[in-house]
């Protein structure tokens, strides 16, 4: 009777042992290719470019830059909702959703294209200056900040009227930038690898910070609530974690090779880091004071550029596919391998 009781006792803690770890599994799988989506090369453009990613998660919609186009697509069902096109490379797209109107920072003509987001048609530009590139809309200024690459600048445009209204003179190369909708903007200089602070009403530089071990900074994300700030570099290959008040950086973690975008999920506390080398690093916020590694998602080599729904929790990335690297120059001593036209694609990873 004790030997039946034993073995039926150990039974029943073994299954419902086994049943907790079922349902463990079943509620927090690692992330996986749900879709991929392909299409042909941009209308006008003879080589395969993409760039930023802009999802608008609550009008169900992603604007991909490609080239000399905009794709915009259905964030459900992958299907093309229009093109904005006649541009000449397009980096990124801002949403200025209250006043119905979005821009496109078009660093070949140093313009901001302005158009309507029901419609998708070009309805203005505003002047910005060479290579402008990352775009964002700042809610509390309700400005549009254009960040210039080569000029080592920032365009800032009123959204409502669309009209220059000033520029700030960066003291470096600029890269991706965040808005905390407090009155500030956060930009990442490349060249300096430093982390600039804008006071987005009288658009003076209020800090500057150093991000190492960090360098060459790119992308960059915000958990605005915590006041933290995730800033990736490629040389070191690195993501900080900073305090956005302060500046101080709080935790670092190694990353792999050619990052180009972050993104902050409040709902989970995840932080997405994606590189050229085809890799989704992604990072939990334990605390506001501490993270850990949570895994690392597998992607396509290219797959660079990233975008957040915060509806479906899914991550949208695009890339191409690529031939081989080209014999190494004298002026090329590290060629990349270039990507064959008319093989742009989306990849979307979800749980």
């Amino acid at each position: 009777m004790k030997s039946y009781g034993f073995g039926r006792l150990a039974s029943s803690v073994f299954a419902i042992l086994l049943g907790a770890c079922s349902l463990l599994m079943a509620a927090a799988p690692g992330y996986h290719l749900l879709k991929k989506y392909s299409f042909g090369a941009a209308e006008g453009s003879t080589r395969e470019y993409f760039d930023y990613i802009t999802v608008d998660s609550a009008a169900r919609c992603v604007y991909l830059s490609h080239g000399t186009e905009i794709k915009v697509i259905d964030a459900d069902t992958g299907a093309l909702i229009g093109n904005i096109t006649g541009l000449k490379q397009v980096h990124g797209v801002a949403l200025a959703s209250e006043f119905g109107r979005g821009f496109i920072s078009d660093g070949a003509q140093g313009k901001a294209i302005l158009f309507d987001l029901q419609t998708l048609k070009v309805t203005g530009e505003a002047k910005a200056d060479k290579d402008a590139d990352s775009i964002i809309y700042d809610p509390f200024s309700k400005r549009v900040f254009v960040m210039n690459g080569d000029p080592h600048s920032s365009t800032v445009i009123d959204a409502k009227s669309g009209s220059v209204v000033g520029t700030i003179d960066l003291g470096g190369g600029p890269e991706f930038a965040v808005a905390d909708g407090k009155g500030t903007v956060y930009v990442n200089l490349e060249d300096k690898s430093e982390l600039a602070a804008i006071d987005s009403q009288s658009l003076k530089i209020k800090s500057r910070w150093p991000l190492a071990p960090a360098g060459v900074p790119t992308a960059l994300a915000m958990d605005v609530p915590h006041h933290r700030l995730f800033s990736a570099g490629r040389d070191p290959q690195m993501l900080v974690v900073l305090d956005s008040d302060s500046g101080k950086v709080l935790q670092s973690f190694p990353i792999s090779a050619g990052v180009d975008a972050a993104a902050y999920e409040p709902e989970t506390g995840l932080v997405f880091v994606s590189t050229r080398e085809g890799m989704v690093h992604v990072f939990h916020e334990d605390s506001p004071d501490k993270f850990s590694e949570a895994e690392t998602i597998k992607t396509e080599y290219g797959a660079k550029t990233m975008g957040l729904d915060t509806k479906s929790h899914n991550l949208f990335l695009d890339t191409a596919d690529f031939a081989p690297a080209p014999a190494p120059t004298a002026d090329r001593p590290h060629p990349q391998r270039p990507a064959i036209p008319g093989t742009f694609h989306v990849l979307v990873y979800g749980r």
